[in-house]
């Protein structure tokens, strides 16, 4: 399906450096969109992928494996949280998912449902994070959306605060739009969000894909 159509089929890489099937080379500005944040072929990426395949490939979530409880130990002790949990997803748009039901099953003893997201916001193409997303041209075509989303400016605690109903479950929300035109959250944004959510008794939900933490 011509779901995206870029000209170019790019079969090589080394750092920044990619080259295409003609031997063209060009410089990757977009890595992976914001995947290989290392580079392209790293000596070491390398030889971990080499050294795992040749032990196991892969194992469903059926069962535990050795590297798995390690990173989320990594990543438990990176967050700064007190008390930090991890789930692993295949993408961004699977962990929104992920996210937003977390938030709907929290919610739903107190028939709390609602997500309010930011407008020019990007939270993947499923059906529920194409309707999280904040932009029109993102939804169209997909209708009818999931009912369940209202929309905020982002930047502007005061329009976040007005969207919230009775109903609201969470707030979503990245620290970086990308899709929105790489626009950085004000400094006094996300702490009046923590303390806005804190004070209505709702969820605060950090979509960090963008900005490399997801």
């Amino acid at each position: 399906m011509p779901t995206y159509a870029p000209g170019i089929a790019l079969v090589e890489g080394s750092g920044a450096i990619v080259w295409d099937a003609e031997g063209n080379e060009y410089l990757d500005f977009v890595s992976g969109i914001a995947v290989t944040n290392i580079g392209h072929c790293h000596p070491k990426m390398v030889r971990a992928v080499q050294d795992q395949v040749e032990k196991l490939v892969h194992v469903s979530n059926l069962y535990y494996n050795e590297k798995q409880p390690q990173l989320a130990k990594a990543l438990a002790e990176h967050s700064g949280l007190p008390v930090a949990k991890c789930f692993f997803c295949n993408s961004g748009a699977e962990a929104n998912e992920g996210l937003i039901k977390l938030a709907r099953l929290w919610g739903s003893e107190e028939g709390k449902y609602e997500i309010i997201t930011m407008r020019q916001s990007f939270h993947g193409r499923t059906l529920a994070t194409l309707t999280a997303t904040g932009q029109e041209k993102i939804q169209m075509g997909f209708g009818p959306l999931p009912e369940g989303f209202a929309y905020a400016n982002f930047n502007d605690l005061q329009s976040v605060e007005d969207a919230i109903t009775s109903k609201t479950a969470a707030v979503l929300v990245e620290a970086l739009q990308g899709e929105g035109g790489v626009i950085p959250a004000d400094p006094e944004f996300l702490p009046g969000l923590r303390k806005l959510c804190d004070a209505k008794g709702i969820l605060l939900l950090c979509d960090e894909v963008q900005c490399g933490m997801g």
